[in-house]
């Protein structure tokens, strides 16, 4: 009961505003009732009438909305069963006033109430106390309405009791829509908010039962299906938080999609997706801001490479919103560029762009496409990218990362083109694998460029990008999916990890802000073990980590570190005028004719195929690269668990 008493005073509180319209108009409403019933000149006999009725219902009604929840309600979010609350509430208020005035009359000698008196009182009552706060609602459906929100129609589900974590404008809208839709199959039981002024609200006639804190005990009274968590503004320690107090529980999760999603007015019951690992970075998700993108992408001739990846296909798409003269997407495989190229089509219709089916490493064709379309800005996302695969394709991944981006930035050098930003990743730093070696050449071939041609040419490092093509989370999605085990490599292996849209933000601005030959770094916080990752991801999909799913730990893997650095021991990170974006100083510097040679042997003997002598000629030109010793045994280990390949 003290419980029950402290939220009934937070709400009474929230609605003080409407406890003094009441008493101001319960009796104006008892004045215009008597003039409605009599005329002003028969009203002198009823004057104590008036007064005494006027004060009986200004104490007595808003007692009885009291206990009828009319200061609870969150009016923002009335519905009809606050009206019906509305009506009935009026007309017990009116009968309890009239009961005590004929008590009051028998007592004393006052004129007798009118028999009409109640009945206009109560029509009255019902229409400027509802009307009063229903407004509120209005007002809230004209700014709805000027924002264009919808909600698309569901699909039927099986009858689900729900609580829903979060009692602001995401919240009442999934628990608006379960209402609207009981096809859908969810039954909103309760709301809960870590606001705790909101406690005891009432929100379409579901109550704010209580904080994060109550689920356990809410869980164990009644029985509850899941959790649906509507905060779509929360940090990823909030969530997190939240699912572990679900799990702990013994109960499902799930959120709304994100903020975007929200605003353009798309929220829906129907869009309740599971828990992404996405939404529990160990950070905040870097946004960086500015727009000095727009001045080199605007009217601009783009082109980038790899335009059907993960990264490709999403920088192609923040590039389109800077409206570039032309978009041109080079890709080897047909099939991601014409999924891209729909994409893009469907979403900015009025955008040139052009799909270009051609190979990175083809110096013939890509003189062409350099010389009919004269790009000005060149993103080289294409790459071979997966760690234990270039273990066991030596001469491939030279070919392709390291004379692929040679042959690309003689073109560019040819036809002048301004900006190019290549695409690097975190294993470039003291690598000990061939793709990271790769990459380190690619950086100091643009570094090169740079110093000879006084153009913006960069490179830009990633860690681990979550949800691209070939990334651990869907690979430990699947083996979930399959009942196990997940398989992690060793028990101490940790990443950096960031989202595509941070990565193609960074891309951009690097472009933006680069001066020449600097290799930019997203801030991303401290690495992530990924045996937390598995952990998170099983839980999430509402099950126990070596209970319900297994995790095997299956070795490192050819060329495969615990821990991947940010910047190698001969760099310094600098900051830049963004303050999550740093730029490695330093590092080694190759005379351009020495460095043109080498790459020329190293490209002759990725020809030979004799992975031997490639590597050494790597580490001759990058001796911070430190290859691991491979026996034949590795490498059939690395085919036995080829589908546990990640990026």
């Amino acid at each position: 009961m003290n419980r029950f008493s402290r939220l009934s005073k937070l709400s009474l509180i929230r609605n003080l505003h409407l406890l003094v319209a009441d008493f101001l108009l319960i009796p104006a409403v008892i004045g215009i009732s008597f003039l409605l019933r009599l005329n002003a000149s028969d009203l002198g006999p009823y004057v104590s009438t008036i007064l005494v009725f006027a004060i009986l219902s200004a104490f007595a009604k808003p007692v009885v909305f009291f206990f009828f929840g009319l200061y609870r309600h969150y009016w923002r979010y009335a519905s009809t069963n606050e009206l019906i609350s509305v009506v009935l509430a009026t007309l017990a208020g009116t009968v309890v006033a009239t009961l005590l005035m004929y008590f009051v009359t028998s007592l004393a000698d006052f004129r007798p109430l009118p028999y009409a008196i109640p009945f206009l009182d109560w029509l009255l009552s019902t229409f400027l106390i509802g009307g009063i706060r229903l407004s509120v609602r209005l007002l809230a459906n004209i700014k709805a309405e000027l924002h264009g929100n919808y909600r698309p129609a569901g699909h039927p589900r099986s009858e689900r009791h729900v609580l829903v974590m979060g009692a602001g404008d995401a919240g009442a809208m999934i628990v608006r829509e379960m209402q609207s839709n009981p096809s859908l199959g969810f039954v909103p039981v309760g709301l809960l908010d870590d606001n705790r002024a909101k406690l005891g609200m009432v929100i379409h006639g579901v109550p704010v039962r209580g904080t994060r804190e109550d689920i356990s005990r809410l869980v164990w009274e009644e029985p509850i299906d899941e959790v649906i968590i509507a905060m779509p503004t929360a940090p990823g320690q909030a969530i997190r938080d939240v699912v572990t107090i679900c799990q702990a529980a013994g109960v499902g999760c799930r959120t709304i999609p994100g903020i975007c999603e929200l605003i353009s007015g798309q929220v829906s019951v129907t869009q309740v997706r599971e828990v992404h690992i996405e939404d529990l970075l160990r950070r905040r998700p870097v946004r960086i801001e500015g727009n000095e993108a727009e001045g080199y992408l605007k009217d601009a001739v783009v082109l980038v490479t790899g335009a059907g990846g993960s990264i490709g296909s999403e920088l192609c798409r923040q590039i389109a919103c800077y409206h570039p003269s032309q978009l041109l997407l080079l890709g080897h495989g047909e099939n991601s560029i014409y999924r891209i190229l729909l994409d893009l089509r469907e979403r900015f219709p009025h955008l040139a762009i052009q799909p270009l089916i051609a190979d990175a490493r083809d110096a013939e064709r890509l003189r062409e496409v350099f010389d009919r379309y004269r790009p000005e800005v060149v993103f080289h996302a294409a790459a071979h990218k997966h760690v234990p695969l270039m273990e066991c394709n030596v001469a491939e991944a030279v070919v392709n990362n390291v004379c692929g981006t040679r042959c690309l930035l003689q073109a560019a050098e040819v036809l002048g083109t301004e900006r190019f930003v290549l695409i690097s990743t975190d294993k470039a730093v003291n690598p000990t694998c061939v793709m990271g070696a790769t990459k380190r050449l690619s950086e100091l071939l643009i570094q090169d460029a740079a110093r000879r041609t006084g153009r913006v040419y960069a490179a830009v490092r990633f860690g681990n990008v979550l949800g691209s093509r070939g990334s651990v989370v869907p690979l430990f999605q699947r083996q979930i999916a399959a009942g196990g085990p997940v398989t992690v490599t060793h028990p101490k292996v940790r990443r950096y990890f960031m989202t595509i849209s941070e990565a193609v933000q960074l891309v951009i601005q690097a472009g933006a802000i680069g001066q020449g030959g600097e290799i930019f770094v997203l801030d991303m916080g401290e690495p992530i073990g990924i045996v937390d990752l598995a952990v998170d991801l099983i839980r999430l999909c509402g099950l126990e980590p070596e209970r319900d799913i297994k995790i095997a730990f299956t070795g490192l893997r050819p060329g495969e570190k615990l821990d991947e650095k940010l910047f190698a021991d001969s760099e310094e990170p600098c900051p830049t005028c963004h303050d999550k974006i740093l730029v490695a100083r330093g590092g080694s510097i190759w005379n351009t004719e020495r460095l043109a040679r080498h790459l020329q042997e190293l490209e002759a003997l990725a020809k030979t195929g004799d992975d031997v002598r490639i590597r050494s000629k790597m580490q001759e030109i990058s001796p911070e690269y430190q290859p691991v010793s491979m026996q034949m045994e590795a490498f059939r280990h690395a085919f036995v668990h080829i589908g546990d390949w990640e990026e």
